[in-house]
């Protein structure tokens, strides 16, 4: 079994990640606003002859 040994940071190189870090983190991106993460458009073009009501059209399906 290997025994690891943690160094130990010294004051600078604390300094330097806390620095490094807070350039990295120290802010939140930019606010984006729901209108401008969603897209919206028709899946198909209407089309006229489909929502028009044909009376015989199940005879015309299941027995055709």
């Amino acid at each position: 079994m290997t025994h690891r040994t943690h160094t130990q940071d010294t004051p600078r190189d604390a300094a330097d990640a806390a620095v490094i870090r807070r350039q990295r983190f120290g802010r939140l991106p930019e606010r984006i606003r729901p209108e401008d993460t969603v897209e919206t458009e028709p899946a198909t073009r209407p089309d006229p002859a489909r929502d028009t009501y044909h009376a015989d059209e199940w005879l015309i399906r299941y027995c055709g």
